[in-house]
């Protein structure tokens, strides 16, 4: 994801209160020790579970919470869900680089955490985290939220949601025609939430190839498309290169590489230098497409921090295609969809639960 940055008169003038969980004594003292020094951050207290966080928020009344995944009693993502559900307040994960990390992380993203930080395989190694983790903390608390559901509830529906999976039926893409549409959705900050919310609402018939950039680094965007696909009527996987556009199907750009399309429908997949300080960037997919495929174009901007999708937007519109952005009222962060709108290259600006429709509504016309 994006680096974050303060974006608020409010913020900078009041401290930054944080509440650190982590089991690990080393890291609560280590993550607290510089955060406390960091300019406009004031650490409020620690918990070494998500039991006594659970507890102490009430009374501490952080702004932000940083927390572990992995912790006894009580982990990571069930704190979250209680957190989210009773003291909805922006929360950034601490997570490791694996497989089942990058999987809970995911999960961490989709249920409401703003942020994560990958955390060093060595004790010795935290110090070098600890600016992405004071940057995140303070564009944490910018960010807005919004509450969900309990771990109870959450298990209840899943056991209601037992055919899921038959009701997806068998995913069948199919090559692209002439008369198809090439969608590109962009997001950030927030991004895990807004995806979740508007690609398993797309038909399984919409006439439309599907490209995804979300700024994620390398190890989880494997698992984002994974997540994606279980619960879509559409077919989503990470991006390859030489993959085929296909209707019914949706790419995600891997982390650490751009995505672009080439004269033959094809995935390509570069290491070109990072655009907007990130890789992917949604400015080179968009690009790529406008050139492509002109008025068939589709550009989609969701929440996000800065200005990235601004530039490839205005060269879909140029194009003859079309541009959606996630409304402000909707958005984690408006950074990304306020500067396309500002741009003026919008054909519609929506909140989220209306994106899905207005992508269906863009295909048809």
């Amino acid at each position: 994801m994006l680096t974050l940055e303060r974006n608020s008169t409010e913020a900078q003038a009041s401290p930054v209160r944080v509440l650190v969980v982590d089991d690990s004594a080393y890291m609560r003292f280590t993550i607290s020790k510089y955060l406390g020094e960091a300019a406009g951050i004031e650490v409020v207290g620690t918990a070494h579970d998500g039991h006594e966080a659970l507890r102490l928020i009430p009374e501490l009344q952080p702004t932000v919470v940083t927390l572990d995944i992995q912790m006894p009693r009580m982990d990571g993502l069930t704190a979250l869900r209680e957190i989210m559900a009773r003291h909805p307040m922006p929360v950034v994960m601490l997570s490791s680089l694996t497989t089942e990390g990058a999987q809970e992380t995911v999960q961490a993203l989709t249920w409401g955490a703003v942020d994560f930080v990958t955390k060093p395989t060595a004790k010795a190694n935290v110090a070098a985290i600890i600016d992405e983790v004071i940057a995140k903390v303070r564009g944490a608390a910018c960010a807005r939220v919004w509450p969900t559901k309990s771990t109870a509830a959450l298990k209840a529906a899943a056991r209601n949601n037992g055919g899921l999976e038959s009701r997806l039926g068998v995913k069948t893409p199919r090559r692209m025609k002439s008369s198809d549409k090439v969608v590109v959705i962009g997001t950030s900050t927030g991004g895990p939430r807004a995806l979740n919310a508007v690609v398993p609402n797309l038909p399984a018939d919409l006439a439309a190839a599907v490209l995804i950039v979300q700024h994620m680094p390398v190890g989880f965007t494997k698992s984002l498309a994974e997540r994606l696909n279980s619960v879509s009527l559409l077919a989503v996987k990470e991006a390859e290169n030489g993959d085929h556009l296909e209707v019914g199907r949706g790419l995600l750009a891997p982390g650490g590489f751009h995505m672009m399309v080439d004269d033959n429908d094809l995935v390509s997949l570069n290491r070109n230098p990072t655009v907007h300080g990130v890789r992917p960037a949604v400015d080179v997919t968009m690009a790529s497409v406008a050139q492509r495929y002109g008025a068939s174009a589709i550009g989609v901007v969701l929440t996000g921090m800065g200005r990235d999708g601004t530039n490839g937007a205005s060269l879909i519109h140029g194009s003859g295609g079309q541009v959606i952005a996630e409304d402000e009222s909707t958005c984690v962060v408006w950074g990304m969809p306020r500067s396309v709108a500002e741009a003026g290259v919008t054909d519609a600006v929506v909140p989220l639960d209306g994106v899905a429709e207005a992508i269906v509504r863009a295909v048809n016309s």
